[in-house]
């Protein structure tokens, strides 16, 4: 019988696992926009364990190893901003990116401030990225172009539950 793929607040202990996910998963997005500078894949163990006090971290465990993670936070704007999705490379395909991001709204939507609209964005090539956000309710709102660097795309989903259908 196979394992089931949980998905949980990290603790400090997952930083390290979580910075090699980080590092794994964003190897196809360097390898995409030809750019192996990008942030997640620079990114120090110390400034991973300082987002893991600063904002809601969720990881994927299969057993235990962390296979997928999400973060964010929400400003004082009452936009939640949610960043690094990544899954494993042979966890892809699954819907567990899916299940890491509503899982994070859900948290965020809990955490007792208002959240108005969530928003993130990914790079202009990601196409995979840009259908699983589209199927999860993120509608485009701008591409932002970076010199020397790929454009992205910002995309947000309201907060606000819709109204439900009167007879």
């Amino acid at each position: 019988m196979g394992m089931s793929v949980i998905i949980s607040v990290a603790e400090a202990e997952d930083a390290e696992q979580i910075l090699k996910l980080q590092y794994l998963g964003y190897q196809s997005e360097a390898e995409l926009y030809g750019d192996w500078t990008l942030e997640p894949l620079t990114q120090t163990l110390e400034s991973l364990r300082g987002e893991l006090t600063e904002q809601y971290v969720l990881v994927a465990r299969l057993g235990d190893e962390v296979v997928g993670t999400v973060r964010g936070r929400i400003g004082p704007d009452g936009i939640a901003r949610i960043g690094r999705l990544v899954v494993h490379p042979r966890m892809q395909r699954h819907g567990l990116g899916g299940r890491l991001l509503e899982a994070l709204e859900r948290r965020l939507a809990a955490d007792g401030r208002p959240v108005t609209a969530y928003r993130l964005f990914t790079g202009h090539r990601s196409l995979g990225n840009l259908r699983l956000y589209a199927r999860q309710g993120y509608r485009q709102t701008a591409v932002e172009h970076v010199d020397g660097g790929p454009s992205l795309v910002h995309l947000e989903k309201s907060a606000v539950a819709p109204l439900a259908a009167t007879a």
